[in-house]
């Protein structure tokens, strides 16, 4: 009885910690090489190498594979600002954010669904701390569709927000439908800032668009503006949430 005592009230050690980031970099780190042999084998520049996956990604089947690359990427701690831009740059304006919506919300279900699948149990009900997650996991499980859609307007974490609402296992349909609408400033302006830079004549000739980059900083900074608006009614709230 008492060595099953002891075992259960172990540390978790650095690898049952940080499993999914070192599975994560070995990936990344496997591509990496993957791709650096072909392009040394091929006797490739660094531009010709990255050329040929902008070639690919503008190619009729381009679109899928973003689609598929931005919905893992949650898996590989990848940036989806970054991504983001990117689409925006390789796709334009109007395909990059019509690309982008249908990817970043394909990215969000994947990761909601690992929670769901994975996160049993790890924010338990009766739990009553005041920190940040147990906050909004309290306020999701009374509200989904708002809480989720402030969420999304004040720029937390990304995958933060969708793993959480996968453990909780809140309703799917309010999560989907508050991150579409909640994504779309973030997506748009992010999107534009990528098209600013048009590289359809190649990555080494890009075209810069002032009228594009100058959308995107305005919606950008809307965007800003608008996130700290709520969080100042956030943080007005959170006292009241508090208490109840």
């Amino acid at each position: 009885m008492s060595t099953t005592v002891e075992t259960s009230d172990q540390e978790p050690t650095f690898l049952q910690k940080h499993w999914q980031k070192l599975l994560a970099g070995s990936i990344w780190l496997a591509f990496l090489l993957g791709y650096g042999s072909y392009a040394y084998a091929n006797e490739l520049t660094a531009e010709q190498a990255v050329q040929q996956v902008v070639d690919l990604l503008q190619s009729p089947i381009g679109p899928l594979i973003y689609v598929l690359l931005y919905a893992v990427r949650p898996l590989l701690f990848f940036s989806a600002a970054v991504l983001t831009i990117i689409g925006g740059a390789i796709y334009g304006p109007f395909w990059g954010i019509v690309i982008v919506i249908i990817a970043g919300n394909i990215s969000a279900i994947v990761a909601f669904l690992v929670g769901r699948f994975f996160g049993e149990g790890i924010i338990k009900e009766n739990e009553n701390a005041d920190g940040l997650v147990q906050t909004y996991a309290r306020r999701l499980r009374q509200n989904s569709f708002e809480t989720v859609l402030i969420m999304r307007l004040i720029f937390l974490p990304y995958d933060l927000v969708n793993y959480l609402c996968g453990f909780l296992r809140i309703d799917f349909k309010a999560f989907v439908l508050a991150t579409i609408i909640g994504n779309l400033p973030g997506t748009i302006s992010f999107v534009l800032f990528g098209a600013s830079i048009d590289i359809s004549q190649g990555i080494t000739q890009p075209a810069f668009n002032p009228w594009t980059f100058a959308l995107s900083v305005l919606l950008v900074g809307a965007s800003i503006a608008a996130s700290r608006y709520f969080k100042q009614r956030e943080q007005e709230q959170l006292p009241m949430n508090n208490e109840q």
